[in-house]
């Protein structure tokens, strides 16, 4: 799970702007492109999951193509994807395949409620819930390396924490391996079974790597420090004599560092100049593959895991690698290519055996993605001069002659960061004339442990400020009306919204709220179980509902909602456990009790977050139509 909570959870140009800055960018003249539907965007298909078959002949995904997620195989050979189950509620997330067999491991949830079960299709289509019961949690943790075993892990005993449980693949019985009363969160079970590696949040910006014995029954620190130092484990060696884990001590950023079980010796891997944000081997440990956060984009470093030389990954311009996966006899890799203009699609490529063959094509036939736009890496100076990066994208129709509205939009978090990559949202907005910059304001991760805290105990303050100080870069384009400049989030991007359009009332010509936080007392009060290990962070970072209720209170826009004049959007999952529906219900009726005008859009099938495509379709048409309405209809006098 991601450093911070309650988030929704390419190669690119880098450019600072000061004041007056950006305007020399976007060079190009502006022309008229095809303008595409809602209709044709969600035509699009989203995959994701890579899982070899026993004899590599095929792949296993989930793909949205139904209107839902559900399970496919693909052809390695190439060819149509095959559909192996047929879910048209909840969302499936593929596991795995068995080792032996063309059995599939998948989880799902029910409406969007976060309680996701393991469940295990049979080869003639039936299908077995591994973890049943009610009001209870499961992951798949991963297969032992012998493959006579795989784990899971579930809070069914105590819905607060998650003991880990061994699974026969023949019978399905099973047995515990560990029982957690405290809030360990496991990553990794070595070749032998005797070590379990978790990792133990203190704070968002503060935690430890532990190893169990399951000889001596000893939990082991290994990350003793002093002070605030992110520590994260990752992977057992295949030999099982260390462990590989991140840890940004002595520094801004994450680096990998592996750990002799022995001995304890250390040893610096991989030490770039920004986050290492994962790392694994195949399965034998022919490779080893890291990935890292180089300036809100993925490059991913596969390795000679002998002799740490770099593999040479295939070349596909313009696009990012990520997702890379191997076939358990490691002679083929699986990985995912994409850019701003195009979602991400499935290759497969035998190392050492020419080019990889593309196994899915995304981006729905009907849209030309000449239309699209890319984004740009732009930077400014806020407030105070602390510089922030964001990605900024520009319709191709806006120019100085013909300047466009602007959207500021922000991600989830707190603690979250905007990507380089491709949103189907994102580009409808764009193709329908709005200029969007997708801001990392302070307290974002992705740019050090410094910038990452920035916004501690001073959100709604410090990080809507730099929301705020990024209109002035907006305006110095050139290209965006400064008189129709909207923001836009999701999460913790959603209280953002609400929060300028309470605190800074006359900054944001509109705001689209989705799935946001209206008050933060109600919203720490009412964490779910399951998130018992970070609620300590959680507090430190945001306040103790029961300590801090005053200051929450000054930041939660709910009790604020007598200054929002500006019009509103919200939309709101009835089955969100983040945040609960009666937040929404109360901010949109405070809202609209001071006259502000609210389009309030709820959708009982959903949680924290769209799974459904019907779903999509019917808020992100709504929010165009909010916009054209409220902001783009809102000519000012330069338009």
């Amino acid at each position: 799970m991601s450093r911070r909570l309650i988030g929704l959870l390419g190669l690119t140009a880098v450019l600072f702007c000061g004041l007056s800055g950006c305007a020399a960018q976007h060079e190009t003249a502006p022309r008229e492109v095809a303008t595409y539907s809602i209709e044709e965007f969600l035509g699009s298909t989203s995959y994701g999951g890579a899982s070899f078959s026993p004899d590599n002949s095929k792949v296993l995904v989930r793909s949205d193509a139904t209107g839902v997620f559900n399970a496919y195989v693909i052809p390695t050979a190439g060819g149509d994807p095959i559909q192996l189950t047929d879910s048209t509620t909840d969302a499936i997330l593929t596991r795995s395949f068995f080792p032996a067999d063309e059995r599939i491991l998948y989880s799902a949830d029910q409406g969007g409620n976060e309680l996701n079960h393991l469940y295990v299709r049979e080869v003639d289509g039936s299908v077995r819930d591994l973890t049943p019961g009610e009001k209870l949690k499961a992951s798949f943790v991963g297969w032992a390396p012998d493959d006579a075993s795989f784990f899971v892990a579930t809070n069914e005993r105590d819905n607060r924490f998650f003991d880990i449980y061994e699974y026969s693949p023949e019978d399905y019985e099973r047995a515990m391996i560990y029982q957690d009363d405290v809030g360990y969160q496991i990553a990794d079970v070595s070749a032998d079974r005797r070590y379990l590696a978790f990792t133990k949040p203190r704070t968002t910006s503060d935690s430890d790597v532990y190893i169990y014995d399951r000889e001596s029954k000893q939990m082991r620190l290994i990350t003793e420090h002093e002070g605030e130092v992110s520590n994260s484990p990752d992977t057992f060696s295949p030999d099982g004599t260390a462990l590989f884990y991140r840890t940004n001590e002595d520094g801004e950023f994450t680096y990998l560092v592996r750990y002799e079980l022995a001995t304890g010796e250390r040893q610096i891997v991989e030490r770039p100049e920004w986050d290492v944000q994962f790392a694994y081997f195949s399965k034998y440990g022919k490779y080893l593959a890291v990935g890292i956060n180089n300036d809100a984009r993925t490059e991913m470093r596969v390795y000679d895991a002998a002799t740490m030389e770099p593999l040479a990954l295939p070349g596909l311009p313009d696009a990012d690698i990520t997702s890379v996966s191997f076939s358990r006899d490691e002679s083929r890799m699986a990985f995912y290519a994409s850019n701003s203009r195009s979602p991400r699609d499935l290759w497969v490529w035998e190392p050492g055996a020419g080019d990889p063959r593309q196994l899915t094509r995304s981006l729905n036939p009907n849209i030309a993605a000449e239309d699209l736009v890319n984004g740009e890496v732009v930077r400014f100076a806020s407030y105070d001069d602390v510089e922030i990066p964001g990605i900024l994208y520009k319709p191709h129709s806006a120019s100085p002659d013909h300047p466009a509205p602007a959207l500021v939009m922000v991600h989830g978090g707190p603690g979250g960061q905007s990507r380089i990559g491709y949103r189907g949202l994102t580009q409808y907005l764009i193709n329908h004339g709005y200029v969007v910059y997708a801001i990392n304001n302070r307290g974002s991760s992705g740019y050090g442990k410094t910038f990452y805290k920035m916004d501690d105990r001073k959100h709604g303050e410090a990080d809507l400020a730099d929301c705020v100080a990024s209109k002035q870069m907006l305006i110095d384009t050139g290209y965006v009306d400064p008189e129709r400049i909207g923001i836009m989030g999701g999460s913790y991007g959603g209280y953002m919204v609400l929060a300028a359009l309470a605190f800074e009332p006359e900054e944001f010509d509109v705001g689209v709220d989705i799935f946001g936080v209206a008050n933060w007392v109600r919203t720490l009060e009412s964490v779910p179980p399951w998130w018992e290990s970070f609620r300590e962070a959680l507090y430190t970072e945001l306040g103790n509902p029961e300590e801090d209720a005053e200051r929450l209170h000054r930041i939660s826009p709910l009790f604020h909602a007598e200054n929002i004049t500006k019009p509103l959007m919200v939309l709101q999952g009835a089955n969100d456990p983040r945040v609960l529906q009666v937040e929404s219900d109360e901010m949109v009726e405070a809202a609209r009790a001071n006259g502000a005008e609210v389009n309030y859009l709820i959708f009982d099938d959903e949680g924290h977050g769209f799974r459904k495509k019907a779903n999509q379709l019917r808020g992100y048409k709504a929010i165009l139509d909010f916009l054209d309405q409220h902001l783009k209809g809102a000519q000012s006098a330069v338009g």
